[in-house]
């Protein structure tokens, strides 16, 4: 059986640095909570200028909720509870069911929309207390 003699000197340097930089949970937290509120209320004036208008009704409808964090979920809701929104936004039959009215899909493209905007959306807090755990 062998002894062997292994030098940490490395690793402990770089573990003290890594927890000088270990950003606060509860900052990370309420920074994570303003940009996901930043992210709704982005995803919600999107979608409300895509909704079309007859009587305003579907458009005053869109409401968003969160941000709610449970385990490794992080989620914000963006709903209309407008008996007639989802028909708008899929599509439905005419009346007598001779025909298809398409859907409008104002808030499955406002979502892609706004996927591709996340990076932008993001509070510079938020990024900052990222930067400190990489």
């Amino acid at each position: 059986m062998g002894f062997y003699t292994v030098d940490d000197g490395e690793f402990q340097a770089w573990t003290k640095e890594v927890q000088v930089k270990a950003a606060n949970p509860t900052k990370l937290k309420m920074e994570l909570q303003q940009s996901l509120k930043r992210v709704g209320v982005q995803a919600q004036r999107r979608v409300s200028n895509s909704t079309p208008v007859d009587t305003g009704n579907l458009r005053r409808g869109w409401t968003i909720q969160g941000p709610f964090i449970g385990g490794a979920v992080i989620s914000i809701q963006l709903s209309n509870n407008v008996e007639y929104a989802p028909f708008i936004e899929n599509g439905h039959r005419t009346r007598g069911g001779g025909g298809w009215v398409p859907g409008r899909f104002m808030l499955r493209d406002s979502i892609e929309a706004i996927s591709g905007e996340l990076p932008l959306l993001l509070t510079p807090g938020f990024m900052s207390a990222m930067e400190g755990l990489l």
